[in-house]
């Protein structure tokens, strides 16, 4: 082999590398790990928190996750479950918790039984199917809600809330004592205050974001960019496809009052230059800096 052709090589190796790496990006209390190329791959997680979002592929390091949270079942969201499944039995893990949408829980089902006779030994989980207005509590702090989007098969996205009990504002100028025996006589002097602290869209159009508040709203956005139209006064082709453009976001840049959003999804069919070019070219503060690509 030629010294030239070592160095070609090498470089598409390299470039395999780093588009099958996931990517960790440091957003203040907690971490965002994962990566997302449509229709590739999309597979992310916040080991904080102990939850994943998405199976489309599934790193060695993302095993020790116990619950998944699943948007929908196009493949590359969910190809990695019967890996994830069987690394988890091999370790000897306690049988992992999956959510996604009700209407796919059957379908899931017989995909996952069928693996397991392929593979030759169970592949065991619970299923959890969930809809719109769902709520499903992790821990004392922690509730993850489940919000309507819309794609072109059963879709849901997610948004993780921190529950915080707050002294109620009549009991605000009293002492500590005083505090102390009011709680003593079972007078509920806190109420409940939720913060969402990360919202999860998944696949959808522009409908999956406007139809809920909390995405715009949440300390980190993780959503698609699937397309790099610029925007356009009708959202028709938004709507249509159930994926969202670099325009689309142009066109909302007043709403997102997220401290990071995390944009990704981007179509195979472009290059990094290109996708790194298009999104400057509409949304050139990036968006006060808030925004970064996967």
């Amino acid at each position: 082999m030629s010294k030239e052709e070592k160095q070609n090589q090498q470089t598409e190796t390299e470039s395999y590398n780093e588009r099958s790496s996931y990517r960790s990006f440091d957003c203040g209390s907690f971490t965002v790990e994962g990566f997302s190329r449509g229709p590739v791959m999309t597979f992310w997680r916040v080991p904080e928190f102990k939850l994943g979002f998405d199976l489309g592929w599934q790193p060695w390091e993302f095993m020790g996750v116990p619950r998944y949270f699943l948007t929908h079942t196009h493949l590359d969201h969910i190809l990695a479950l019967p890996a994830y499944l069987a690394r988890r039995m091999m370790m000897d893990m306690e049988r992992p918790t999956l959510y996604l949408p009700e209407e796919k829980v059957e379908s899931v089902r017989r995909a996952i039984d069928a693996m397991a006779e392929v593979n030759g030994s169970p592949l065991e989980c619970e299923l959890v199917g969930v809809k719109p207005g769902d709520e499903i509590e992790i821990s004392r702090e922690l509730i993850v809600s489940v919000c309507k989007t819309y794609h072109s098969v059963p879709s849901v996205g997610y948004v993780v809330w921190e529950r915080r009990n707050k002294l109620k504002p009549e009991y605000a100028e009293l002492s500590g004592p005083e505090i102390r025996d009011l709680r003593a006589s079972g007078v509920e002097i806190t109420a409940e205050t939720r913060v969402p602290r990360f919202a999860y869209l998944g696949d959808s159009s522009p409908q999956g974001l406007d139809e809920n508040p909390a995405m715009y709203e949440a300390d980190v956005l993780v959503a698609e960019m699937t397309r790099l139209d610029g925007p356009v006064e009708d959202e028709t082709q938004s709507y249509k496809s159930g994926h969202l453009s670099v325009g689309d976001y142009a066109l909302r840049r007043d709403k997102f009052k997220n401290k990071k959003i995390i944009a990704g999804h981007f179509s195979i069919r472009y290059s990094q230059e290109e996708i790194e070019e298009a999104v400057r070219q509409f949304l050139p503060d990036m968006l006060d800096g808030r925004l970064v690509l996967a």
